[in-house]
């Protein structure tokens, strides 16, 4: 300790004369100090057996005197030397008072022990001045008498004695923490092999509606079940996509155009899916759940809440630790305690969040909140939150970085693909019963090319499940409408389940089943649920039995309707063991609107025209009503003067089989107010009502602006009607590239072949990249295709080889595709200049790119793969990327006579020697840092603008080395590189580079 920094200095040959005579020097302590001053009871003292107050005064008094000597300003003022003296004898004498060992008392440092003898010796009476200079002095002696202590003969073996204790309880105590963690970890896994397990056995299978006639056939596994969909992001308005000019396929993340749905987490950590009902959300949470379960979605714990579930009593969203018991899991209480935290944490959990919509509106701010705090607390998790279209407003969770998408609906493709896997489950679960199968298969499938009506209603996958229960069930026949397609589909599944199992039970007529089920139906959509306890469902039945004296004389009591329902009909399921729901959101709004009408309840359901939980009631009760209802529902809705009203009114027209043809013109009049639309939400929602907005919208002549070009397409675009394709035609040379590039995006919405025609081979100027991500794509691909293809996902390779016989390409990227093995397709290929693969794991022979006279290549390839025959035999070779384990690849393995502009190898940096071959190259990208033979041929590189490399290339960079003609100098470091030490071995070495 530095006794200048307590302001008071004693010069120890001074002092240690005046008090010598009290204390015997006792070996050289502990260094504390140049030599000391030590008050030891155990030498002078030891006659008297205790310090004396009269001795310790006149101590105290020549060291109040030697401190005031101290050269510079007097810091006590005359008068209060004896306060002084007196206070600090007092304070020394209660070295008596305090009990504790020399090991204790040197492990405090003269502070702590000053204030441990000032709380034994509290009460000094000083000005505020003389106190401060006695504690300085009290601070000072204090340092001497901890010294004399540490020159005593049992310091150091009490020390030792001490620490060893102190080690062993130490020891002792990291076992046992260990122990606790290890147990804890343990238990941990344990627990999550049971979740995991259960989360697989519980989401992994699907209902396929009309396969529901037996046991055998009611489920089916979602493996097989599952249609892959895709979920979008507009473009934003006024911006070209951002993957142009990049060859790089992992700069196409999926954030703008197209990716497929269940990907959606492993490209974007937060996103909002909002999607029609019966689009496949539910599903999709269901897949990525049992995906993760398994091992997918990186590993990650998945914790699902449908919030109808979590919030059927009108209960508080739950906290974490509540998550299971919420959802109503067996294993609720069972977990660790804590566990969900770490799991939290750890970053470890996907958090699927399904029916936003199914919150009542005004406890939506409420969920926000609950959801907000969540990530707040638990940040870097993935989260998915899945929502009707218009159940919250756009970017309704952008202040929490929540991406936004919209589920697409089925294109033909899926729809064939999904017609497909239904019969082949009906196959599977009825072998025999259906000789004709095929046939009706087909037969359907004709139907829904064919027929624009059919085609738009099987867009989503409830209802294009319904359609193939529907054809098959009537034996060819299909309804034209939605009205007629539910009630036929509530026939068949009130009455086809027994009629087909041969179940010898009363048959009860479908009006008094429908009019049972509709009470449950309004119920719920009045209290803003989709859930209700299964004793409230009970009572409702029980209060409605005497108006349905046929349901009680059939089936008896309230108890034995309501179990009829749920094990007969197929309509009701119980979430879980005491709630009750509609199998489909869809059926609930169609029977809720029954209800209204028939309770005479126009007025209430205007008064909801506001609330998107009740628009699909109010069409459905358009849909259901006499003609005089329908007219004074839709005048209702005009005369409220809002653009949802407005909407709304539009969207019923299609639902209404009879109307004035004054008020169809009338609706249509004002709904012209609304185009072109405002923004992207207004144009999907316009789109969403049908091929009717198509009149409505402006052509490429009438839209005299960027924007609302591109939000008319967006709107047409929406309609998923093929009927839209004349429309989008008309904007085929726009030149906005924005509108142009959301032509292209829409692709996959339509026919391939009549979209490709009409649109792709007529783009002018044509796409810069066109994606293919089917192959009925590749199938519709001629010499009108434009050079340069992007195409992701699982084509096969008879597929790509087909294509290439007819398109002659000269850039391809190969993305995402599982099934590639090989790249023979790609043999021969003379005019194909540029090539990107990546996320083909699967591929593991290359040689299909012998020859080919490639300018551009860029290989992300798993595996270690034999690669030097391969690029020695590219001769015009200009920009090289590599990533992956490549045997024994190095620049040696490129022909002698090619000179590369930009090379970049983003794993292991082989031998770079010969770099110095490379004269002409501009852009250089290492994922190591270059030995010293590499820096000397990087400083040869007197062409060189962009160089990147580890930040770790800092420490071995020989001193010789300059490199003036790089201009932008990238550092690739979890830290920032912007600290001094970069600075300046970037000024030596790169001395006109920017440094990012």
């Amino acid at each position: 300790m530095d006794l200048s920094m307590v302001g008071i200095r004693l010069a120890s040959g001074v002092v240690t004369p005046l008090i010598k005579h009290l204390f015997r020097t006792e070996g050289p302590g502990a260094g504390l100090v140049s030599d000391p001053v030590r008050l030891s009871p155990y030498a002078a003292f030891h006659e008297k057996g205790t310090l004396d107050a009269a001795d310790l005064r006149t101590l105290a008094d020549k060291l109040v005197a030697e401190a005031l000597r101290t050269p510079g300003e007097r810091r006590l003022p005359p008068g209060e030397e004896a306060g002084v003296a007196t206070a600090l004898a007092g304070t020394l004498y209660a070295l008596g008072d305090i009990t504790m060992g020399d090991v204790q008392a040197v492990r405090l440092d003269p502070v702590a022990l000053a204030r441990q003898l000032r709380k034994a010796a509290p009460y000094l009476g000083l000005s505020q001045d003389a106190e401060l200079f006695y504690q300085d002095l009290l601070e000072v002696t204090c340092l001497h008498v901890l010294h004399f202590f540490t020159q005593r003969s049992t310091f150091v073996p009490s020390t030792l004695v001490e620490q060893s204790r102190l080690l062993h309880e130490t020891v002792v105590k990291l076992d046992a923490l260990l122990e606790q963690l290890l147990r804890r970890d343990l238990e941990d896994a344990e627990f999550e092999r049971t979740y995991l397990a259960d989360i697989v056995r519980t989401h992994s299978t699907l209902t396929i509606y009309g396969l529901d006639l037996d046991p055998a056939a009611a489920r089916w596994p979602l493996d097989v079940a599952y249609i892959s969909l895709e979920a979008t992001t507009p473009l934003p308005r006024g911006t070209e996509d951002p993957r142009h000019g990049t060859d790089d396929p992992r700069e196409f993340p999926g954030r703008f155009g197209a990716a497929p749905a269940e990907d959606v987490l492993t490209r974007i950590p937060r996103a909002l899916l909002r999607g029609e009902a019966g689009s496949g959300k539910s599903t999709l949470i269901q897949w990525l759940a049992v995906s993760a379960a398994r091992g997918g979605q990186g590993g990650r714990i998945p914790f699902i809440l449908p919030l109808r579930t979590v919030t059927r009593h009108g209960e508080r969203l739950p906290r974490l630790k509540d998550f299971l018991a919420a959802v109503g899991s067996p294993l609720a209480g069972e977990q660790p305690p804590g566990w969900e935290g770490r799991v939290m944490r750890a970053e470890r959990a996907l958090v699927l969040v399904d029916g936003l919509d199914e919150v009542p509106e005004a406890e939506r701010a409420r969920a926000r909140d609950w959801l907000a705090n969540l990530i707040g607390a638990y940040p870097g998790n993935r989260w998915l939150v899945t929502s009707r279209p218009s159940a919250v407003r756009q970017d309704w969770l952008a202040d929490a970085d929540f991406e936004e998408l919209v589920l697409s609906p089925m294109n033909r493709t899926e729809v064939a693909d999904f017609v497909e896997r239904w019969h082949e489950a009906a196959r599977t679960g009825h072998a025999g019963r259906d000789a004709d199968l095929n046939a009706r298969r087909e037969q359907l499938l004709d139907s829904v090319r064919t027929k624009p009506d059919l085609a738009r209603l099987a867009t989503n996958p409830l209802l294009c499940g319904l359609i193939c229960a529907l054809h098959r069930e009537r034996r060819g026949f299909l309804p034209s409408g939605r009205k007629e397609l539910y009630t036929a589909a509530l026939s068949m599944l009130l009455h086809r389940r027994d009629r087909e199992r041969r179940v010898p039970l009363p048959e009860l007529a479908e009006e008094p089943q429908l009019q049972l089920l509709q009470r449950l139906a309004y119920w719920l959509i009045r209290n803003g649920r989709t859930e209700m306890d299964q004793d409230r469902a009970r009572a409702l039945i029980a209060d409605a039995l005497p108006a349905v004296p046929a349901a009680a004389r059939v089936l008896g009591d309230a108890p034995t309707v309501f179990q009829h329902f749920l094990e007969r009909t197929g309509l009701l399921r119980t979430p879980t063991e005491d709630t009750v729901e509609f199998v489909h959101r869809t059926f609930q709004d169609f029977l809720g609107a029954r209800a209204a009408l028939d309770e005479g309840g126009l007025g209430e359901l205007a008064r909801h025209a506001g609330d998107d939980q009740w628009a699909d009631v109010i069409r459905m009760a358009v849909a259901q009503g006499r003609p005089r209802e329908r007219e004074e529902l839709i005048r209702v809705l005009l005369d409220q003067g809002s653009e949802r009203s407005l909407l709304l009114a539009l969207a019923s027209l299609e639902y209404a089989a009879e109307l004035s043809p004054a008020l169809r013109e009338e609706v249509e009049g004002q709904a012209a107010r609304l185009v072109p639309p405002a923004d992207i939400t207004h144009a999907q929602l316009l789109g969403r009502l049908g091929p009717l907005v198509l009149d409505l919208l402006p052509g490429p002549r009438q839209a005299p602006t960027e924007e609302e070009a591109h939000l008319a397409v967006v709107a047409a675009g929406a309609v998923a009607s093929d009927l839209a394709i004349p429309f989008l035609a008309r904007y085929c040379d726009h030149p906005s590239p924005v509108v142009r590039e959301t032509l292209a995006q829409l692709w996959r919405t339509f026919d391939s072949r009549q979209y490709f025609s009409e649109v792709i081979a007529h783009l002018d100027p044509p796409p810069d990249r066109l994606t293919v991500s089917s192959e009925a794509q590749l199938e519709a691909l001629d010499g009108a295709a434009p050079p340069v293809i992007f195409a992701t996902g699982e084509l096969s390779h008879r597929a790509l080889t087909d294509c290439l016989r007819r398109v002659r390409l000269e850039q391809l990227t190969l993305f995402d595709n599982r099934l590639l093995t090989d790249v023979e397709f790609l043999r021969g290929h003379d005019t194909l200049k540029s090539l990107s693969i990546a996320q083909c794991e699967a591929i593991r022979d290359l040689d299909g790119l012998i020859g080919l006279p490639l300018e551009s290549a860029m290989l992300v390839v798993a595996g270690s793969l034999p690669l030097g025959a391969v690029t020695r035999s590219w001769r015009h070779l200009r920009r090289l990327t590599l990533e992956g384990s490549y045997a024994d690849w190095s620049l040696h393995d490129l022909d002698p006579h090619v000179s590369l502009r930009s090379l970049r190898l983003a794993r292991a940096t082989p031998s770079l020697e010969r770099l110095v071959h490379h004269r002409e190259l501009r852009s250089l990208s290492l994922g190591q840092a270059p030995d010293k033979a590499g820096w000397e041929a990087i400083g040869r590189l007197q062409q060189l603008e962009h160089l990147e490399l580890p930040a770790a290339a800092r420490l071995d960079t020989p001193d010789a080395v300059r490199v003036p003609s790089v201009r932008d100098l990238v550092l690739t470091s979890p830290e920032p590189v912007r600290v001094p030490a970069y600075v300046d071995w970037a000024a030596r070495h790169f001395p006109r580079a920017n440094l990012g």
